[in-house]
């Protein structure tokens, strides 16, 4: 019995040593289990405010695209801060693009960010009124057009207005002849004219007329050209002969100049025909001042 009592000392000691190497393992497993899980979520966090970065970065990018897009003339302060500012979203975007970011990496990417989205919204604001004064321009310049543009109606319609009386006045102050009488006739030597009416004995006609009374003509020189048709219709001139009528040249067979003063004078145009006479019908047309004066006939047998 007194041998028995020491050994059962002796394996009590080693189940207690045991014990505490169990406990000490345990705690040391207990501890590497939770360290190992902080390790985990540290590491969730970091890839998740890493994420969340990157997306403030995109937000913060594409603000920028939408002012871009509004197509606005920007001043050179507004030029030069957008392009600081897209320097430090390029310079984010590679910090966050790293394998491994410190908690102080973040927290310096945090700060960029928060000063970036400060900037954006001042930016924006900055925007907004540049946008506002412009459409207030825009409105005003289209207003400006459009009055302009009633204007030059207007006034294109007045133009238009005063060419048309410009030109009923020229019609109305033109000439008209009256009391047209044409007689055929032989000259002789003498300077006597016999008047005749058959073809082969006449070599000049003579063409009496006088001027309608007209308030609104020129009391001054006028110009009247005489052209002859004879029976077939063919115009007898000079090739030299011209006159310009309603902005067309034309042939003339013969003209006279004289003082116009509204006092009912009778005026005569002699015509010698520069080819034998033919039988048939003469036609006679008198033009002044841009317009037809009158017309008259001679039949010749």
């Amino acid at each position: 019995m007194q041998n028995q009592e020491p050994v059962n000392k002796v394996d009590r000691n080693k189940i207690y040593f045991l014990i505490i190497v169990i406990m000490a393992l345990l705690g040391i497993n207990a501890y590497l289990y939770f360290k190992n899980k902080q390790e985990s979520s540290r590491f969730v966090t970091v890839n998740t405010e890493k994420d969340r970065l990157k997306l403030e970065v995109e937000k913060i990018e594409v603000e920028l695209d939408k002012a871009n897009a509004l197509n606005l003339n920007l001043s050179t302060q507004l030029q030069e801060d957008q392009e600081l500012a897209r320097k430090k979203i390029a310079a984010l975007k590679l910090t966050l693009e790293k394998g491994e970011l410190t908690k102080a990496d973040l927290e310096k990417a945090q700060k960029k960010i928060k000063e970036l989205i400060e900037f954006v919204n001042n930016y924006n604001i900055q925007i907004a009124i540049l946008e506002k004064e412009n459409k207030f321009l825009r409105t005003e310049r289209d207003s400006l057009k459009t009055s302009a543009d009633k204007y030059i109606v207007k006034a294109e319609s007045l133009e238009k207005e005063n060419q048309n009386l410009s030109s009923q006045v020229k019609i109305g102050a033109a000439l008209k002849a009256s009391n047209i009488d044409i007689k055929a006739y032989k000259s002789k030597n003498s300077g006597k004219n016999i008047l005749v009416t058959k073809a082969s004995s006449a070599n000049k006609i003579i063409i009496n007329f006088t001027i309608v009374s007209n308030a609104l003509a020129e009391k001054n020189y006028h110009k009247v050209f005489l052209r002859v048709f004879d029976p077939a219709g063919n115009l007898v001139a000079k090739d030299d002969n011209m006159f310009e009528i309603e902005n067309e040249q034309m042939q003339y067979s013969s003209a006279i100049e004289f003082m116009y003063n509204d006092d009912n004078s009778t005026y005569s145009i002699d015509w010698t025909s520069p080819t034998p006479f033919i039988k048939g019908k003469y036609v006679m047309l008198l033009y002044a001042d841009g317009y037809v004066m009158g017309k008259g006939e001679i039949v010749l047998k």
